[in-house]
């Protein structure tokens, strides 16, 4: 039977493992799959002989996590489809207290950029930078030297700091930013849009596969600003949420959930806006107008 003082330690340590597993996997129900893993691994293990739980708990997570990851990559067949990750989103937005308790969670545009590389650096990469993994650590569960670990890190390290902007961290600007982005879209004023969007902006849709593009990118302020223009027409439909703790919006027809907009907002501009319009993906997050 399992110890309930062990069962009680796992609960507590849920919420950290879920982290990690949602930074490394991008997707909720796999990041709980995974955490629902280790569990499993723990209560068949001899616990007693575990020196250091959080860090043996974190090593599982971990694993299971890589295994993962290295089977999405097996079965990736078009590389040119960007499938964003799931989005963290908070419909009570606004509240201060509430954005403080997500002020460390990963942004839409960052994880996508972690997509982009391989599992093992991305493992390096989250383990160490975002969770204080030592490399030592680290090295055996991709089957290298905490050396080569390191190594793997730091690549990663250079592709996140060229690709995945640094948000502001203020978010009450944020919100202010978006709001005049929503307002330009709104009235067809392309001008005040450019004038609130990075010159390099991107823009990312994922509709789902019942589309026949249902994945877009689009580049650049002037491209975007004449999609936002395009769209604008819904965006009075469209109220403010929080995705991954940063400033984004919900658009709903009635009571059905159109898409949810993330936006990196960057030096006071928006440098990335993340769609998901994905029906399915939509009703599995459990969002109402």
């Amino acid at each position: 039977m399992m110890d309930t003082g062990l069962a009680e330690r796992f609960e507590r340590e849920r919420p950290r493992l879920r982290a990690v597993a949602y930074r490394l996997l991008g997707s909720l129900t796999d990041a709980e799959d995974a955490v629902q893993e280790t569990w499993l691994r723990l209560s068949r293990a001899d616990a007693a002989s575990v020196d250091n739980l959080d860090a043996w708990l974190t090593t599982v997570v971990a694993r299971v996590s890589l295994n993962t990851l290295r089977s999405r990559a097996a079965r990736r067949e078009d590389p040119l489809d960007v499938r964003l990750p799931d989005p963290v989103v908070d419909a009570g937005a606004g509240d201060p207290a509430q954005a403080a308790v997500l002020a460390d969670s990963v942004g839409l545009a960052l994880l996508v950029v972690l997509d982009t590389l391989t599992p093992a650096e991305r493992l390096a990469f989250v383990l160490h930078d975002m969770f204080g993994v030592p490399f030592d650590e680290i090295g055996p569960l991709v089957d290298r030297s905490p050396a080569a670990a390191r190594q793997l890190a730091s690549r990663a390290r250079r592709r996140v700091r060229g690709q995945a902007p640094t948000p502001d961290p203020d978010l009450t600007r944020q919100r202010a930013v978006v709001d005049a982005f929503l307002a330009a879209a709104r009235d067809g004023d392309l001008d005040a849009l450019i004038a609130v969007l990075h010159p390099d902006v991107v823009l990312r849709s994922d509709a789902g596969s019942a589309h026949a593009r249902h994945t877009v990118v689009l580049t650049g302020a002037a491209t975007v600003a004449a999609q936002a223009t395009t769209f604008g027409r819904l965006f009075p439909h469209a109220r403010p949420v929080l995705v991954n703790g940063a400033a984004g919006v919900l658009v709903t027809a009635g009571d059905r959930p159109l898409s949810v907009m993330a936006f990196t907002v960057t030096g006071g501009r928006i440098a990335a806006v993340d769609v998901i319009a994905d029906p399915h993906r939509l009703a599995a997050l459990g969002l109402a107008g």
